[in-house]
């Protein structure tokens, strides 16, 4: 009997020492969770967000989404990237190049920057094999997936790039020479395309004697866009879309008739609105993006030159009779044109303006002569001033005492009928 008593307590001894080890053990997986959850990305320093990896930088900004960074390859970032990337609501921007290179003063990291997005530079083409969809760490010129370092760069600021700036000023001279060189060579290829239009294709748009609107999606498009809608409702100008500008055309609630670019570039329900599709194409006939309007069933034509679309739809609207046409969303100034990051193309945006000459307008310019100048207080004046000169002839004049009689006499009967409901 007493051999059992003792074997009943050490079996409840040992299953009392076997809770207390699974408590314990319990505990120390409950510190360990807790310790890497204290260690995640949301806790340790810098900005987290997911990485959206292209090395063309304007097809990612078409696809990148609010709070994720941005990587791509661009030397010079351009003012037209850098507001698509804050449109885009981007947290940060990580640039395998420099976005400053010095060969001229861009605008792009003082846009991302002053917009609170955080920018890092020359962080190398290493970063271009991060998955797509990883969370990204940066923090002091680093990048990082989870605890581990993948590449580190530059961080800019405001006070960083304004310095660099300085320095980029002193290579605008060598970057107008470059361009005049390419000026001459671009003519060599494209004199026939640009003096004579050989090689600019038909359209069924008509054309011939009417305003025509090109829009892009540059520089202030949108505000531009609003500002010429009472223009676009009156005159009713053919509406060239230039890529994405076709889309924004459609936001705007404006259908394009035309619409220019790779088909890529421009969603699917607004090439399916237009009346035709232009699709670039390389000397040989290549078209990229062609097989695209095919698979959807629209009717294309492609138009070979090594110039960009928006030169394209210049000379589309030039050479198929255009009276007037209004740009919406092109480069105006010098810094803007030198800022466009693609030199080869500039040649070809100078000689096209030549090449419209008088016929083209600046959208900006459009809406502000288009404005009307009476203002709301101005009209709202003169249309008291006629109600008064007609109630003062009304009265001076016969009918108007017979209407005077007429009013009196409704005036007391009203009169009387309140007095004897009262």
């Amino acid at each position: 009997m007493g051999n059992t008593v003792i074997a009943l307590n050490a079996t409840h001894g040992l299953r009392r020492a076997s809770l207390r080890s699974a408590a314990a053990f319990a505990t120390i997986i409950g510190m360990r969770i807790s310790g890497l959850l204290s260690r995640s990305g949301h806790e340790l320093p810098g900005m987290t967000g997911l990485a959206r990896v292209d090395r063309r930088a304007e097809a990612l900004a078409r696809r990148v989404g609010r709070g994720e960074i941005a990587v791509f390859d661009q030397v010079d970032l351009d003012r037209r990237t850098a507001d698509a990337l804050v449109a885009a609501g981007v947290a940060g921007v990580v640039n395998v190049a420099p976005s400053i290179s010095g060969r001229f003063p861009n605008l792009g990291p003082e846009i991302l920057v002053s917009a609170g997005i955080m920018l890092l530079d020359g962080v190398g083409a290493e970063v271009l094999r991060i998955k797509d969809g990883s969370r990204l760490r940066l923090h002091e010129g680093r990048v990082y997936v989870g605890d581990i370092e993948v590449a580190h760069g530059t961080e800019q600021t405001i006070d960083s790039i304004s310095d660099l700036m300085i320095e980029a000023k002193s290579g605008l001279s060598a970057q107008l020479e470059a361009f005049s060189a390419n000026t001459i060579e671009f003519l060599r290829h494209e004199r026939a395309l640009i003096i004579d239009r050989v090689g600019v294709p038909d359209i069924e748009v008509p054309i011939r004697g009417r305003q025509v609107l090109v829009v892009a999606a540059g520089y202030n498009h949108t505000t531009d866009l609003v500002a010429l809608k009472r223009f676009i409702r009156e005159y009713r100008p053919v509406l060239i879309g230039v890529e994405a500008g076709a889309d924004a055309l459609r936001a705007a609630g404006h259908r394009p008739r035309l619409i220019v670019g790779d088909p890529y570039q421009v969603e699917t329900d607004t090439l399916k609105s237009a009346d035709e599709v232009v699709v670039p194409a390389q000397p040989d006939g290549f078209a990229p993006g062609l097989e695209r309007i095919q698979d959807l069933g629209i009717g294309a034509v492609t138009f070979p030159s090594v110039s960009n679309p928006e030169d394209l739809a210049l000379l589309l609207a030039e050479a198929h009779g255009a009276e007037l046409v209004i740009t919406v969303g092109f480069h105006a100034t010098l810094h803007e044109f030198l800022d466009r990051g693609r030199s080869g193309s500039n040649p070809s945006t100078f000689l096209t303006r030549l090449r419209l000459g008088s016929k083209l307008v600046d959208g900006h310019a459009a809406a502000a002569l288009y404005r009307s100048r009476v203002s709301a207080g101005a009209v709202s004046l003169m249309v008291l001033a006629a109600l008064v000169a007609l109630v003062a002839a009304l009265l001076v004049s016969p009918v108007g005492g017979a209407y005077g009689v007429l009013v009196r006499h409704h005036w007391n009967d009203l009169v009387s009928w309140v007095t004897r409901r009262g």
